[in-house]
This record gives structure tokens, sequence and C-alpha cells, in this order.
């Protein structure tokens, strides 16, 4: 479920800034593969950016009128897609994009534009934020992760949510898009059915592209088993609620809140 070129030459997340000649031309194939998918929706990423509109927007109303304007963290923020006419009207305090291919970031900085609060673009993997591994960034108010954790082994995961318990404040919101299995449902069987999916539908790719991501599919992608991961965060200490499901059993965003 490739959603931003963070992989290096070895189909590994990214660490290091693109620089030679053939790390460009990687980084650059990588990248017309994901316009590709974003242009033709077939991720859902405008469903996408519409529900986390609707959230962010519902949460922000409910908050008391004296309260502080919140802190908004990004975890694998990429070129931030289809956000920011979003994120230019929300009244936030700061913003703070995080992703482990740095090259995406002035990317990101340039779609955002100028807005009202401070920004930082930040290179990092989003399991060391969580834990609190050399951030830079504190406890905050709103985070978002869009296609990214489904990164993470099962372990990770849980990791990732413990440690992320612990840096949301009290009333904060956590919302979390990514690609999940039905309950059951091996990983194994659910790789196939998206690969069987990019093979039918995504028409768009070339063979190329097509291949190249059904390697990434088979080789990266964890997708968390939605009922496995729902009980992992609830004993993390999270609130669970599904806000919106994709229509092919994959794509879906988690709200999550912390409990008192």
């Amino acid at each position: 479920m490739l959603v931003a070129p963070q992989l290096d030459e070895d189909g590994r997340p990214a660490q290091a800034s693109v620089t030679s000649p053939q790390a460009t031309d990687l980084f650059h194939q990588r990248w017309a593969t994901y316009r590709t998918l974003l242009t033709c929706n077939y991720m859902e990423h405008r469903q996408v950016a519409e529900a986390v509109g609707r959230e962010l927007e519902a949460w922000l109303a409910q908050r008391p009128d004296a309260a502080p304007a919140p802190d908004l963290v990004d975890l694998g923020c990429g070129d931030l897609a289809l956000l920011p006419p979003l994120l230019r009207r929300l009244p936030l305090a700061s913003y703070t994009g995080l992703d482990l291919t740095p090259v995406v970031l002035p990317l990101a900085r340039e779609a955002l534009g100028p807005v009202a609060y401070p920004t930082q673009w930040l290179e990092g993997d989003l399991l060391a934020w969580a834990t609190g591994a050399g951030s830079g960034v504190g406890c905050v108010d709103i985070l978002h992760s869009g296609f990214a954790i489904h990164h993470l082994s099962d372990g990770e995961k849980t990791l990732f949510l413990q440690g992320a318990r612990q840096r949301i404040r009290t009333g904060g919101v956590f919302l979390w898009v990514d690609v999940f299995r039905e309950p059951g449902e091996s990983r194994s069987a659910c790789v196939e059915r998206y690969s069987d999916r990019v093979r039918q539908g995504w028409q768009r790719l070339d063979v190329g592209q097509r291949d190249s991501t059904l390697a990434h599919i088979s080789s990266f992608d964890h997708p968390a088993d939605r009922a496995e991961i729902r009980a992992a965060a609830q004993e993390a200490g999270w609130h669970w609620r599904w806000a919106w499901q994709g229509e092919h059993r994959a794509e879906a965003m988690a709200v999550l809140t912390p409990v008192p």
C-alpha cells in the first residue's frame, strides 16, 4: 500500500537524503507512482481528507472556548497530499511534520505555504517519536498519521500505541488513517487480496510501477488486524472508534482518544 516514496534502493525505509543520481532517479520513479495513486484516487485519498477534516473540526468545536490552541504532530507527513487546505484553516498553535524521507519535507512546506502558526519539519521515525527518542517535540493535542504505521510490525505497533499515549495531552485526539486487515484475516491473505486489487484496478500504473508496488506490498506492508489492534490500543489506554471505512475492506480511519 505504497503512499509516499519513503524507501531506499533495497525497498527499505529511507534513512538518508536523496543525493546520488541513481537515488534521485529512484525517488522520482516512486514519486511518479505516488502521484498517480493520488490523482486516480486508488486509495481514496480524497475521502480520507474529507473524513480527517470532519473529525478535526468536530473535535475543535467541542473544546472549551478558553482552551489554548492545539499543537498538531503529523507522523509520516509526506508531501501533505490533500491536507493543506484543511491545515491552513485550522486554528493551531503549531504544526510539526515528521517524515523518514527528508527530501519530501521541502515539498510539504511548499504545499502548505504561509500559515498563521509556527511550523517545523523533522526527519525522523514515527516509532522513535512515540517512544521519545530524540524527537525534540513534547506532548501534543492532535496526532495524525496517514498510511505509515502499517509498515511497523505488530509488536512495534503495540510499542507505538503505548508511547504515543504518553505523548498526548488530556482531551487530545489521534487520527490514524491506514490499511487494516479484516478480523481474523491472515497477513498473507490480506496482501494477496490487496495485490489482486492492484493488478485488476490500478490500470493507470505502467508495468514497472505495478511490479514495484506489488513487491513493496509483499515485502514490507503489515496491516493490523482490526480487532487485535483495537484491543492493543485499549490495553495501552486509548478509546477506539472507527470514523471512516473505505470501499475495499482495507483503508480506514480510527479516532483514538486517551482514556482519563
